[in-house]
């Protein structure tokens, strides 16, 4: 008798498992199809005021313009965007926190940091890449070269003299700056801000003589004749400054561009990813976003969910060489 009432326990607790299973699948899916009911908190990991800032509240305005729900951008920077992206990682995985996927705490800060509070590759939920953008050479208006060739030869007769700013340690200005050191051999300072913000002050007060930044930045301030623009990081000349080379046409094969996309924590449903994904390409291809992006600078980079990890781990395994040349580490 003990035996078969084991067995009829057993039983039971099995059925009632598989009654259980369909039910969380259509709590799920249930879930997924009444996101978002509520306002939606979107992780920005670089200060107000910046390029990542700015075409992200561009994107946000216009998922709020589809859903009906708010898309409340919330700005936790520091250490190169690792703050942040803890932050995305350690939420709950119910769609209502999520935020902003970087080449700088994603591709860059596994390589470059010793220690960091999450895994890049296990810790999000890739979602879509929204865009990409290269980086702009510009240097403060009185600094005495104009051209890659004078910087260089200035950088060559001064080692150690001159500076340049960075959004913070990791970030893609960083390494562009560093990828530059490399391919030029010269000796410039890096100075790591915590985002573009703060380091455009500097510039623009004479503190650090030179960023390269993300372009939709330096544009507005080589528009306004605050600050001198060099050279592009991008393989072609970019439309918004055709007249402005790009280092590769002095220093072949120099290239590297920024981009950003949308990642939640891991676990995320996949219903709910792929309606994440879906909204976010639905707002990339409106004329509002299209026309924001064109004024900034970047491209629309949509990629799927999919893809949009491949990408992650593929820039990673490029960069990595980069940076451990660059003899760059942060404890």
């Amino acid at each position: 008798m003990a035996k078969l009432s084991l067995r009829r326990r057993r039983a039971l607790a099995l059925s009632g498992g598989l009654l259980a299973a369909p039910m969380v699948a259509s709590g799920v899916a249930r879930a997924a199809d009444d996101w978002p009911n509520r306002p939606v908190r979107y992780i920005v990991v670089f200060p107000p005021g910046g390029p990542t800032d700015t075409l992200s509240r561009i994107v946000c305005a216009q998922l709020s313009e589809l859903t009906g729900q708010q898309f409340i951008i919330e700005n936790r920077a520091g250490s190169g965007g690792n703050i942040g992206a803890d932050v995305i990682a350690k939420s709950t995985p119910d769609g209502y926190t999520i935020g902003l996927y970087t080449i700088a705490a994603h591709a860059i800060s596994p390589t470059l940091y010793a220690k960091l509070p999450f895994d890049a590759a296990k810790d999000f939920t890739g979602i879509a890449m929204l865009w990409s953008v290269p980086n702009f050479l510009m240097t403060r208006l009185d600094f005495p070269a104009n051209t890659i060739p004078e910087l260089i030869a200035l950088a060559k007769a001064n080692p150690g003299k001159y500076s340049f700013a960075s959004s913070g340690a990791g970030t893609s200005p960083h390494l562009t700056g560093e990828m530059f050191k490399q391919m030029a051999g010269v000796n410039i300072l890096h100075v790591p801000y915590k985002g573009s913000a703060p380091a455009h002050q500097d510039i623009l007060a004479g503190q650090v003589d030179m960023m390269f930044d993300n372009i939709p930045g330096p544009l507005g301030l080589m528009k306004g004749g605050k600050v001198k623009g060099i050279a592009v990081t991008s393989k072609t000349r970019h439309p918004a400054v055709p007249d402005k080379p790009t280092i590769a046409e002095f220093l072949p094969g120099f290239e590297i561009s920024s981009w950003g996309g949308v990642c939640g924590p891991a676990n995320l449903p996949p219903a709910m990813v792929e309606k994440l994904s879906a909204l976010t390409k639905k707002a990339l291809e409106t004329p509002t976003v299209k026309t924001a992006f064109e004024q900034q600078g970047a491209t629309n980079m949509w990629l799927s969910p999919k893809d949009t990890a491949a990408y992650r781990a593929n820039d990673e395994k490029k960069l990595a060489p980069i940076i451990k040349a660059s003899g760059a580490k942060v404890e």
